[in-house]
């Protein structure tokens, strides 16, 4: 009988403890104006053309502790990628990059969080790039500690990752002279910010 009481009260613990953790899980909402998706590409392997997408929306949830509880989710506009050229603009909308026509958005959505050391989060999600969706790990700095301005609180993270443009289908592979006109690798780089009003 005392068993019996034992494990229910644990059980009870559990549940109440599990509930509670879940409603302590708060939801930001990316501010777009203090956002910015950055990625950096090489050209003719000779210099490094960088550029951004100006338009993106996006939540995340945390429950301000445990990173486990992250979850993340980005829309990025793809249309919007701006270079500082508009012929170069204008060619990576079409159908040789991103064809924004028939894939408006580029995507992500997280799938789990892990601490890496004291600062440093990995998280990890599907991407998805014309279509085509890969599993691909955000190197995080951050979150930081909230910070209240007027009647809304606001944090931040940086997040980074390389990926391959070919395994998302932006398969165009001119080359010239033996130099390819746009490298493979892309380096990705987010700065965050998120706010949330108080309670």
């Amino acid at each position: 009988m005392r068993t019996r009481v034992w494990l229910s009260t644990l059980l009870a613990t559990a549940i109440g403890t599990s509930a509670s953790a879940q409603t302590a899980v708060t939801e930001w909402t990316i501010d777009p104006n203090h956002t910015a998706v950055q990625f950096a590409v090489r050209h003719l392997l000779v210099s490094t053309v960088r550029g951004q997408f100006e338009k993106m929306s996006g939540t995340i949830s945390y429950d301000g502790s445990d990173v486990r509880t992250i979850a993340v989710e980005v829309t990025i506009d793809a249309a919007s990628v701006n270079t500082r050229v508009a012929m170069r603009d204008n060619d990576l909308r079409s159908a040789n990059f991103f064809e924004v026509d028939k894939y408006p958005t580029i995507r992500f959505v997280s799938k789990r969080a892990e601490r890496v050391d004291d600062g440093h989060v990995r998280l990890t999600g599907d991407l998805t790039i014309r279509g085509i969706t890969r599993e691909v790990a955000l190197e995080v700095e951050g979150p930081v500690p909230p910070v209240k301005q007027g009647p809304v609180l606001r944090t931040g993270a940086t997040a980074s990752v390389k990926i391959k443009r070919q395994d998302f289908g932006l398969q165009y592979n001119r080359v010239i002279e033996g130099a390819a006109i746009v490298g493979d690798d892309i380096s990705i780089t987010i700065d965050i910010e998120a706010v949330r009003r108080e309670p």
